[in-house]
């Protein structure tokens, strides 16, 4: 009688394991080296820096915040009878500028911002008008007002990140950002919203750090809200006089941070 064999019984050949094994430890070698490799920790970023450099991009919406006078609800009022509204838009822009980041610790930064930033202000002033083919007789025509700016922009801001984890952290950014407009008073008095040329705003927002190998990339949102009033009276579109008792700006801005 043949003796019973394990090979024989279920029908194995050892070149068969060889094979198999043999990809069995490739594929865990493999495993392994992706797996290692996924938490490599980038060092750049200059974290451990106690002065590090950059620069950044900048993409922002920006608009006034306009508020009546008491006069612009009394219908004894002047030339205001023919007011509607003075609605003022979000308009696009853009602006560039440097990193300057000191180390606090490991999770607060102080960084020093300067910019360039280039900014259009759009209102509508809506004003009845006589129209036979509207209701009652009365019609509204829409005047549009563009004021254009250039400003260099000196923001101060706290910077709070949370532990990094891997190649990430989150952040939340906040300060005050003294702005100054390029073009002298007797300039901006000729547009048709008349501004002042010195600003603060108070500047909130939050990020991403994302370490790479080369170099640190942070996006971030910022909302920027200003707190003076920037409304040089006597000078804007004589059909608004005495209709404004305040004007400041707003804008909300995407920050693609290098560093």
């Amino acid at each position: 009688m043949q003796n019973a064999h394990i090979w024989h019984k279920f029908n194995i050949r050892w070149y068969k394991v060889i094979l198999v094994s043999l990809a069995l430890l490739f594929f865990q070698n493999n495993l392994v080296k992706a797996q290692q490799k996924s938490f490599i920790f980038n060092p750049s970023g200059s974290d451990n820096e106690p002065l590090s450099y950059g620069f950044f991009l900048a993409a922002h919406n920006s608009s006034l915040r306009i508020k009546y006078a008491d006069n612009f609800l009394n219908p004894d009022y002047p030339n205001l009878d023919k007011v509607r509204a003075i609605m003022p838009s979000f308009s696009p822009g853009f602006a560039l500028g440097f990193l300057v980041t000191a180390r606090l610790h490991d999770q607060f930064n102080l960084m020093f911002t300067p910019k360039v930033g280039f900014y259009e202000y759009r209102t509508e002033l809506q004003l009845f008008t006589d129209d036979p083919d509207a209701i009652n007789g009365v019609g509204i025509n829409a005047v549009p007002l563009l004021t254009e700016e250039t400003l260099v922009e000196i923001p101060l801001l706290l910077k709070y990140k949370s532990q990094r984890f891997n190649n990430t952290r989150m952040f939340f950014i906040g300060g005050l950002n003294g702005q100054f407009r390029t073009k002298n008073q007797e300039e901006a008095n000729e547009d048709p919203v008349a501004l002042k040329g010195t600003d603060v705003a108070l500047e909130m927002g939050m990020g991403f750090d994302l370490y790479f190998k080369f170099f640190k990339f942070s996006p971030e949102i910022r909302f920027s809200h200003g707190l003076m009033n920037l409304y040089q009276e006597g000078y804007s579109d004589e059909r608004m006089t005495g209709a404004i008792s305040s004007i400041k700006r707003k804008s909300i801005t995407i920050y693609l941070n290098f560093q």
